[in-house]
């Protein structure tokens, strides 16, 4: 889990919270908003909870919304632990790292977002896309999803979260 920064048309700033369950390489979550509070990223992560199962661990940066009391609190409570990555060492979270690049370079390089609502149809849509169809060589050429069922292909998956502005 972890973020990245856009800008909107406007030349506002808009940050991305990704959520990524690394054994399956699925993007669970892609929710951009103006800011963050640890309240917030704590909310989505229990709505994700909501359709799948938490895991024993989640690997984090330190920024504030990561040592925040709300996801301390949420973290506690649900059971699972937070890895803080070492500070100045990006790839103690390799994986989103490297997911952060494919988006960056197939996403958010080759779309600008009219607003924030334009960011949420377009990140989901690519979400759905990764997630659903594209196949990974870690995973044996199967698309995320398909992998975490086991090579059968269900359309059933998680839909768009709250993105509240």
């Amino acid at each position: 889990m972890d973020f990245i920064h856009d800008t909107l048309e406007s030349g506002r700033s808009v940050r991305i919270l990704s959520v990524m369950d690394v054994h399956t390489r699925e993007c669970l979550a892609l929710v951009p908003r103006r800011s963050f509070r640890g309240v917030d990223v704590a909310d989505i992560l229990s709505e994700l909870g909501s359709v799948r199962k938490f895991p024993e661990r989640i690997n984090v940066d330190n920024g504030t919304e990561f040592t925040s009391r709300a996801l301390d609190h949420w973290a506690y409570w649900n059971g699972v632990a937070l890895d803080f990555s070492r500070p100045g060492k990006p790839t103690d979270n390799a994986h989103v790292e490297a997911f952060h690049g494919t988006l960056r370079r197939e996403c958010l390089s080759q779309h600008w977002f009219g607003d924030l609502e334009d960011a949420i149809r377009t990140l989901e849509a690519w979400r759905m896309d990764y997630n659903n169809h594209r196949p990974h060589s870690a995973l044996g050429q199967l698309p995320p999803a398909e992998f975490r069922t086991g090579g059968d292909f269900t359309q059933g998956r998680i839909g768009p979260l709250n993105s509240h502005a």
